[in-house]
């Protein structure tokens, strides 16, 4: 139990296939992890928001291309470009979507270099790849020229189908994943739309994990009801939707750089983000109240509400807290924000980002706290 009090106190402290994507290839600089790179912007903390912007015109757009297209979203396109580009992060992306630097892949031209192994003839004469000596993927979405022939169309209405274009390169994955009237509301044929983008078992579940993060950051909790200072505390919260767990991460000012080491020996000190307790100290520093660092001192502050009364005497913009030992708030190992209708703002674990999870996500319920 020592140990368990130390960690505590701290707190929750492929290969390129012959359809589109170059995804082992790319050389554009770009990290493509959770632990940095993170730019603010959009409802997803590390979506640019003109990127955020290109996905749900492209959502919007695609019926018109694939009519029987079912369940295409956000989120799906969100976790392509994650993969692929990091959503151009580190380039400029002007008002009317094109990208600068463009974003270029390895020559496809069999030598082993990044991964790729099978020789790519030229078919643009370097239009979109720079080069006519053979083929390498452009663009956010990493389409191959060749794919981009067949599926590209012009998303922003300045007549012309670009892949280096944030809007036409968004609309062109959709049209892709679609094919064939596909719905993607069955995760058997999201999965199939993924592999047909990259035949790779590595890449789709890569691509899974970061559509499943998206999705939660995309649900809004119902806030109709709630006002003051309650709804400026959720507010702040949510407004960080995205951002990676960073263990010992957070302060009232956002997301900071970790330290070492959780229970699972991941560091926080290369990751700008949150942990639990950093995140509650943020999102209630904007309401003006300032609270402790660790989740078992917040536990602390305000008025506490008994594990005993159940979940269901939580309202929204409580802190939530579990422990090892329920009843013994020395042993609170996490936190989150209620808020409400069964769902908390989370900072979970390494490997995670901030998101909308059901109170009963975590074990050891310990009650709550009432600080407004």
């Amino acid at each position: 139990m020592v140990a368990l009090l130390l960690f505590a106190a701290v707190c929750c402290a492929a290969p390129v296939s012959n359809a589109i994507s170059a995804y082992v290839a790319l050389q554009t600089g770009l990290q493509d992890d959770a632990d940095g790179g993170i730019a603010d912007g959009g409802s997803a903390a590390d979506i640019p928001a003109r990127m955020l912007t290109a996905y749900k015109r492209a959502v919007q757009q695609v019926g018109k291309h694939v009519p029987k297209c079912q369940g295409m979203r956000w989120p799906i396109l969100a976790g392509i470009a994650k993969v692929e580009s990091n959503h151009a992060v580190g380039r400029n992306i002007a008002d009317n979507g094109d990208i600068r630097p463009r974003i270029y892949g390895v020559l496809l031209n069999g030598s082993g270099a990044g991964g790729n192994t099978t020789v790519f003839p030229d078919t643009d004469n370097g239009r979109w790849d720079g080069t006519a000596h053979g083929e390498r993927a452009v663009g956010p979405f990493q389409f191959l020229p060749s794919t981009w022939e067949g599926t590209g169309e012009d998303a922003n209405g300045d007549k012309s189908a670009d892949p280096h274009n944030a809007d036409d390169a968004a609309l062109g994955a959709a049209i892709y994943l679609c094919a064939g009237g596909r719905d993607l509301t069955q995760r058997a044929q999201l999965k199939a739309a993924i592999l047909q983008y990259n035949h790779s078992n590595e890449y789709l579940s890569n691509v899974l994990g970061w559509i499943d993060q998206y999705t939660a950051a995309a649900k809004d909790p119902d806030l109709t009801n709630v006002s003051g200072k309650v709804r400026t505390v959720i507010e702040a919260a949510l407004s960080q939707r995205g951002v990676p767990y960073s263990w010992g991460g957070g302060n009232a000012k956002g997301p900071s750089t970790g330290i070492c080491c959780s229970p699972s020996g991941k560091s926080g000190a290369n990751i700008k983000g949150f942990d639990c307790s950093g995140l509650a100290l943020y999102a209630y520093a904007k309401a003006g109240i300032r609270l402790p660092r660790t989740a078992a001192a917040q536990a602390g502050v305000g008025q506490r509400i008994p594990a005993s009364l159940g979940t269901g005497a939580l309202k929204p913009g409580d802190l939530v807290f579990y422990a090892y030992a329920p009843g013994h708030d020395s042993t609170i190992y996490h936190v989150g924000i209620y808020t409400g209708s069964g769902q908390m703002i989370n900072a979970a674990r390494p490997g995670t980002v901030v998101r909308l999870d059901p109170v009963n996500a975590m074990s050891g319920y310990a009650g709550g706290a009432r600080l407004l």
